[in-house]
């Protein structure tokens, strides 16, 4: 079974932080890997908000393949940093070569741009990175976004925190929002695309638990947008709804829920939104999803959420204090970092809930 987590600070955390929380929920996975993603970022990248960063696992002909189409786009490199690994023998890791983490400008083409025609013009960038890496496994492209660093490792996760040095608070390596996972994806071929969290054009998502209407989803959504590719987990359908929903069509966060798991009809029919709950049922249908399972999400404007399956089948707690929210699998992974928070305002969802946390930290529950 996987086990997820979200921290949301007032404060820039360092992985460390979420390294304990996952790490107090071993016995609830199986250390074969561990993976972030890390957004609103501090440290070094904190002067680079709006530029774009790449964040790439590769072997040194990957480098040049990535540099070679970076460069004929026209992405100038501002900054870089590659982390100092700590290749002790005994880990239990399956390392890449290289781990690369650069910040570029904008082409000359684009620097006046309207923020849409940069967005496209990312996704495009990182999707022609990822095939021009593939054929050879000679990397892996996992975002390509302002402010977002990815990071995901095939091995035991306190070995790869260990690897990367990230066992040891920092201020160089931090971010308001990190989301995290400590499995791989161990239902099918280990791929570390497979590996949660899933992050697009600024959305990310990360679950525990199954979707047993993937085949449904999958196929209707390869056709919906060019960026909904890889399909190597069950799960990224759940990113790719969310992308979809809340971007391509625009529509409020609320109208996720009533997607992925929409009420029974008898339900709907008492509601004063009927038309718009049934258009919904009748137009993405195969968007819904099924099986137990619980998502936890996060929006370009760092709006954190959280909801489970229509039957309440996977935990999730949520827990916080003055400065930090965290969401969790389990109440002990809460317990490990914040030890002296008033636990009896923990909130344990409900099936019919989208849990969601804003920027100030204020806990909002919307009841579907």
């Amino acid at each position: 079974m996987c086990r997820i987590g979200a921290i949301k600070s007032l404060n820039y955390i360092h992985p460390s932080m979420a390294l304990q929380l996952m790490q107090s929920q071993q016995k609830g996975h199986d250390n074969s890997g561990f993976a972030m993603v890390m957004q609103n970022l501090g440290g070094i990248f904190r002067q680079y908000k709006k530029l774009p960063t790449l964040s790439m696992a590769c072997t040194d002909a990957g480098i040049k393949i990535a540099e070679d189409i970076l460069h004929e786009i026209g992405f100038l490199r501002v900054m870089q940093w590659a982390p100092e690994v700590n290749n002790q023998p005994g880990l239990d890791i399956n390392a890449m070569p290289n781990y690369v983490f650069e910040t570029f400008d904008y082409p000359r083409a684009y620097r006046n741009a309207d923020q849409k025609e940069k967005e496209e013009l990312l996704l495009n960038t990182r999707l022609k990175l990822r095939a021009a890496l593939e054929p050879n496994e000679e990397g892996f492209a996992y975002s390509f976004w302002p402010d977002v660093i990815t990071l995901k490792e095939i091995g035991d996760p306190r070995d790869i925190g260990t690897y990367f040095n990230l066992w040891e608070p920092n201020k160089r390596f931090t971010a308001k929002v990190i989301t995290a996972q400590c499995r791989q994806n161990t239902n099918y071929d280990i791929v570390r695309y497979a590996a949660h969290p899933f992050h697009l054009q600024g959305y990310t998502a990360l679950a525990n638990g199954e979707n047993t209407f993937y085949l449904k989803n999958k196929e209707f959504q390869q056709g919906l947008h060019r960026g909904y590719i890889g399909f190597e987990s069950d799960s990224q359908c759940f990113l790719y709804t969310l992308h979809y929903v809340h971007r391509e069509l625009g529509w409020p966060l609320s109208y996720y829920k009533h997607v992925v798991t929409p009420l029974p009809f008898e339900e709907i029919d008492q509601r004063e939104d009927q038309k718009q709950l049934l258009g919904i049922r009748q137009s993405l249908a195969h968007l819904e999803i099924n099986g137990p399972n619980t998502i936890i999400g996060m929006l370009p404007n760092n709006t954190l959420f959280t909801c489970c399956d229509a039957k309440k089948l996977r935990p999730v707690v949520i827990g916080r204090d003055e400065s930090t929210v965290v969401i969790s699998s389990e109440v002990c992974g809460i317990n490990e970092i914040l030890p002296n928070r008033n636990w009896e305002t923990d909130i344990y969802p409900n099936e019919r809930e989208v849990v969601v946390i804003d920027d100030k930290l204020e806990v909002q529950r919307w009841k579907q």
